[in-house]
């Protein structure tokens, strides 16, 4: 007996429910996160309207608590009024309770008042949307049950778990704490998979803290980002138009100075330009340290993986201890010494906001001369590049 409008197989059920749950996650990562969040696009109200409608009615979610408490992540990372950092509350806590913290942020006035700017405001969501948020959820309820049947239960069940579980748990959670990195940011944050599509590209989580206001999150050839490729859709039909995307390397060959536009790339690429830094100097780090191993067995006690990723990293990401023991390496190899130095020393180039252009320009200038100094091959190589930057 057919109890519901669609009478569907088992497997007629799971690929509704995947689709639906998609059309959430892809309202999501455009309108809440890439529009509202960070203004990186704008869109036509026809698509505007129906994702803040369909969030509505799958999450009952309130678009100014959703980007204000996000913008607060991006200000706050890592620190104890981050609302759902893995690295200060666990990441147990944020994958399993990653809902309950966000609506425990949601309930801050003060969040809401600093960090809500620019979310609408007009009659609909003022007398709907935010004031009866969970009207939404029990109007998809009717609609599920009334279409499927008793099993529109479980799909509306999936729908309203689908967010907290793939957002508030994996994204907050695992995307700051497992994963790979193309970029050094000052956060922790991770690249899930390099193929954002399940989570509508927002597994590419790393590339988005580097780049927070692009609205494209891929960034390399191999990734590809299921969000981008629906923007672009809208793009084509008139209905979106993108504002910012990662910058791209450009080099001029010809240059064997640096100037200010060397200094403007530079900055505008820095975490482009750290990462290709870790990239060349990788031998040389790992060629160091087995030596290091074979002349000083004392070594051995520490774990060198981590040693390796330290040389990467700012000084001040690392703890007094991880500092006392990168500093019992380094002092005994002059190249490790030397790398890890010049690395701190370029990336506190355009951390001097004080400093004029024609200082900078000046030190950066400087910075190439001594790498080239150096007698280490890929530094020298690397300053090269670098100073080819346009």
């Amino acid at each position: 007996m057919q109890l519901g409008f669609f009478d569907l197989p088992w497997w007629g059920v799971v690929i509704v429910t995947l689709a639906l749950t998609h059309i959430t996650i892809a309202s999501v990562t455009i309108f809440l996160h890439r529009h509202q969040a960070h203004r990186s696009l704008d869109l036509h109200p026809v698509p505007s309207h129906f994702f803040r409608f369909w969030l509505w009615l799958t999450t009952g979610q309130v678009t100014k608590e959703w980007a204000s408490i996000h913008r607060k992540h991006h200000a706050k990372c890592e620190t104890k009024e981050d609302p759902h950092s893995p690295q200060i509350f666990g990441i147990k806590k944020v994958l399993l309770e990653g809902y309950e913290l966000y609506k425990q942020e949601s309930r801050n006035p003060e969040t809401l008042s600093r960090y809500g700017h620019g979310t609408p405001d007009d009659w609909l969501e003022r007398n709907i949307y935010s004031k009866h948020s969970i009207w939404g959820i029990v109007i998809m309820l009717i609609i599920d049950v009334l279409l499927f049947g008793p099993i529109g239960l479980t799909i509306w069940a999936v729908q309203m778990a689908w967010i907290p579980v793939t957002a508030a748990g994996i994204i907050n959670g695992a995307g700051h704490y497992w994963g790979y990195r193309n970029y050094q940011c000052a956060d922790a944050s991770t690249n899930l998979l390099p193929w954002g599509i399940l989570i509508g590209g927002e597994e590419l989580h790393n590339n988005h803290h580097a780049y927070a206001t692009s609205a494209k999150l891929s960034t390399r050839p191999y990734e590809f980002d299921i969000g981008w490729m629906y923007i672009r859709t809208l793009q084509f039909l008139g209905l979106a138009k993108a504002k910012k995307l990662p910058p791209q390397v450009r080099l001029d060959r010809t240059k064997t100075v640096c100037d200010a536009d060397t200094l403007q790339a530079v900055i505008t690429n820095r975490y482009e330009v750290l990462s290709k830094y870790a990239k060349t100097l990788k031998h040389t780090y790992r060629e160091e340290i087995t030596q290091l191993k074979l002349a000083m067995p004392d070594f051995g006690t520490l774990d060198m993986k981590r040693v390796k990723q330290w040389l990467h990293l700012d000084a001040d990401a690392l703890s007094e201890q991880e500092k006392l023991k990168l500093s019992l390496v380094i002092q005994n190899s002059k190249n490790l010494s030397v790398a890890y130095t010049l690395r701190q020393e370029l990336a506190a180039i355009w951390q001097r906001s004080t400093a004029t252009k024609e200082q900078l320009v000046k030190d950066l200038e400087d910075w190439c001369r001594r790498a080239e100094d150096s007698g280490i091959e890929a530094l020298q190589q690397f300053s090269r590049r670098l100073r080819c930057y346009a």
